[in-house]
Formats: C-alpha cells, sequence, structure tokens
C-alpha cells in the first residue's frame, strides 16, 4: 500500500506548475471584459488528488470552533483564525497566499502589485447548510491592518456532493442593481474569482436547499493593493455595504510568470 503524502508534500508548491500560467493568460481578456464586472471561472482548478484530500477533510460543523453569522443579511459560519483549523487548510491557505498564487490573480485580472492578506480577515474556510445565504452586496474596502485597498476575491468550491438544484449559486448583478447578470454554482474544484470594487454586486441570495448534513463549502481568499489607480481610488473606507506602476523587479517577476505560461 502507497504511503499517504505528508501534507506540506501534498500542497507545497501547487502552483509552480505552469499550467497556471497559461490558463491565466488564456482567460486574461475574456475575465477583464466580463459583465457586469470582471470576473471567471475556473473548473477542474486543483490537482484532482489534493482537491479531494482537501473535500475528505473539510472541517464539519461541529469539528471544531466556528464564527457564526446569523441575522437578515448573512447565514453562515466561518473561521479565519489559521490556528483553529487543521493543519491541510492551513497550509493551503498559505498557498493560496504565495507569490506563485498573486503572479496567476496578477496576470489573470491585470491588477499588479496585490498583497495577501496573513490575517485572512472575513475570509478562510466558510461553511453553509440548509436555509443559510448571504445577500447581494458590494464588500469592505479597506484592510485597516495593511492599510490597503481591497482588490479581488477568490473562492475554492470543495463540496464534491453538491448538486444545482439546491441552489447556492454566486450571483454577479449590475452596477445598478436591476437584474442577476451571471452567476455560478459551487461545482467542485471550481475556482471563482472576481474584481471587487464599490459596485461589485454579488451575494448567494437563494438560500441553500441542500439536504440535512449537507454543506457548502469554500476557501475565501481575498487580494489587496496599496493604490488603485480607477474609479474607487478616493472612495472612503467602509465595511460590507448590502446592498501604480511596478519596478523594474516586479515587472520582471511577472514577466518571467508569463513566459513560463506561454510555453507549457
Amino acid at each position: 500500500m502507497s504511503e499517504v503524502p505528508a501534507t506540506d508534500d501534498l500542497v507545497l508548491g501547487t502552483f509552480d506548475d505552469p499550467r497556471y500560467g497559461k490558463l491565466a493568460l488564456d482567460n486574461a481578456a475574456s475575465y477583464q471584459s466580463a459583465d457586469p464586472f470582471p470576473h471567471g471561472v475556473y473548473d477542474n482548478f486543483l490537482p484532482e488528488g489534493l482537491a479531494r484530500r482537501l473535500a475528505a477533510e473539510f472541517p464539519e460543523p461541529a469539528s471544531m470552533e466556528w464564527v457564526q453569522r446569523d441575522n437578515e443579511h448573512n447565514r453562515r459560519m466561518y473561521q479565519h483564525d489559521e490556528t483553529k483549523i487543521p493543519r491541510l487548510y492551513r497550509e493551503m491557505l498559505r498557498e493560496l497566499n504565495s507569490r506563485q498564487f498573486l503572479l496567476f490573480i496578477e496576470t489573470l485580472t491585470g491588477i499588479d502589485n496585490l498583497l495577501p492578506d496573513p490575517y485572512f480577515i472575513g475570509g478562510g474556510v466558510h461553511i453553509s447548510g440548509p436555509g443559510d445565504f448571504l445577500n447581494v452586496h458590494a464588500d469592505f474596502n479597506w484592510h485597516h491592518k495593511l492599510q490597503a485597498h481591497r482588490r479581488v476575491n477568490a473562492l475554492l468550491y470543495l463540496s464534491p456532493e453538491w448538486d444545482e438544484s439546491w441552489g447556492g449559486a454566486l450571483e454577479f448583478w449590475s452596477r445598478d442593481m436591476s437584474k442577476m447578470v451571471d452567476n455560478a454554482f459551487p461545482v467542485f474544484n471550481r475556482l471563482v474569482v472576481f474584481s471587487t470594487s464599490e459596485h461589485s454586486h454579488h451575494g448567494q441570495r437563494v438560500p441553500n436547499s441542500c439536504p440535512e448534513g449537507t454543506y457548502r463549502k469554500v476557501l475565501n481568499l481575498y487580494y489587496y493593493t496599496t493604490d488603485r489607480d480607477d474609479e474607487d481610488r478616493n472612495a472612503d473606507p467602509h465595511f460590507t455595504m448590502y446592498k501604480t506602476s511596478a519596478s523594474p523587479f516586479a515587472t520582471e517577476l511577472t514577466e518571467m510568470y508569463r513566459r513560463g505560461g506561454a510555453s507549457a
């Protein structure tokens, strides 16, 4: 019987694979021009073995301490304190904050000089069950610890048994909030990325209708910049609302990454 790999061997270096550079290059134009705001959906994102291991070891509601939200806008549980989550997930979150994943996100979104959030504020491991939901909203826009603007969300879905008839889709709404323009169901091993602004209205408006004991499982990662050059540059810092030129070194990092993706 073959040995189960140690978690660090399973996770470490996941995004070194040049296929991620190619994926970012191939999809950058469609991501950046997407309606109603830049976003993209990427299936079979992680290596199959890693995705299955993560799904099998996703913490259940009774297995650890959770932050609970239950109000008119939001009902779900999450944990952004990495000291409270299983080691495999702690390592996966750190890999999603790695240089290689940042380069993937920068190449895909066209947003340079992204910063990861080592505090995982509002992010980390999220779980929701029957009846849980998240109303359509625009995210908080400022990280007080990093002193930086929120720019990109990345969501990795890990529920292998999810049926689309149970709802749970992430919805993307028009700037004037008149209609839903696009959506993405929480399909197993699917990565959803979108750029955040004062008008990136999104949410999981329709409550889950999954059976008892079944959960919508997702990792939430958020990325920041210390400046922004778009229409939201002067927006006042706020909580969630319901309703530069790179240095030569940074430029070289990006170009090296893109060359690797182009040759994959």
